[in-house]
């Protein structure tokens, strides 16, 4: 079964019971956390049981080789016996941000149409890196502007679901150059923004571009000879 944020990213909060716990960590049979990939961050909240027993999780990755979900807390944190039913409460205001951020990065790719070389987003900033050569001077405020706009013009925002087959077939909508989507899987997410943009992403998004709010242009910066990087932050 999908985990349960890709299902709806708005979960806060989720039953579920223990499956293994462990010096590696916690291991669930479902979750509302997303795992540290794509640049963006895993998320972190507190997990409870029917005790009283209540501890941080400061941080959620997927494991290599098992592609489990574990999510990891301090090293004294009290450990749950499989089978324990728990409670997973999500740190929204964290996630949230992320979520606009996120979507805010698929219309920056969209202002400034180059190749995408790396990108990265926390709580506080994100930004993408363009493969673009000395001929391409980026106004800062015409950056600002132009995303801002597509952002108060509220497009919805949706997933779709297709194969690496046909999205080989479609190299346009892979804006990545440093990481590539695996196209051997039957399935891959891809994030529409509605007449706006469609590409391949794994991330969590809001519903609608107006929920972004409004965004600054923070610094533009050269990275090598060809590469120029935008960071960009939300105004509140």
């Amino acid at each position: 079964m999908p985990e349960k944020f890709y299902q709806n990213a708005y979960l806060t909060q989720l039953d579920t019971r223990v499956l293994r716990h462990d010096e590696a960590g916690l291991v669930l049979e479902d979750t509302i956390f997303y795992p540290l990939g794509g640049g963006q961050p895993g998320d972190t909240g507190t997990v409870s049981d029917a005790a009283g027993t209540v501890f941080e999780i400061t941080d959620t990755r997927r494991d290599r080789m098992s592609r489990e979900i574990v999510h990891l807390s301090a090293p004294d944190a009290p450990r749950f016996a499989p089978g324990t039913p728990v409670t997973l409460t999500l740190d929204w205001t964290r996630r949230y941000r992320h979520m606009r951020l996120h979507t805010a990065l698929h219309l920056l790719s969209c202002v400034i149409r180059a190749g995408v070389t790396g990108g990265n987003l926390t709580a506080e900033s994100a930004r993408l890196d363009f493969d673009l050569g000395d001929e391409w001077v980026l106004d800062r405020d015409q950056i600002e502007q132009a995303l801002n706009r597509l952002i108060i013009d509220d497009y919805p925002v949706s997933v779709e679901m297709t194969s690496g087959t046909v999205l080989a077939a479609q190299p346009e909508l892979i804006k990545t150059m440093s990481v590539q989507p695996p196209l051997d899987l039957p399935e891959i997410r891809l994030i529409r923004i509605e007449g706006t943009d469609l590409q391949p992403c794994g991330g969590t998004h809001v519903a609608h571009t107006g929920e972004i709010g409004r965004v600054v242009v923070k610094k533009i910066e050269n990275k090598g000879s060809r590469n120029k990087r935008v960071v960009i932050a939300l105004a509140d």
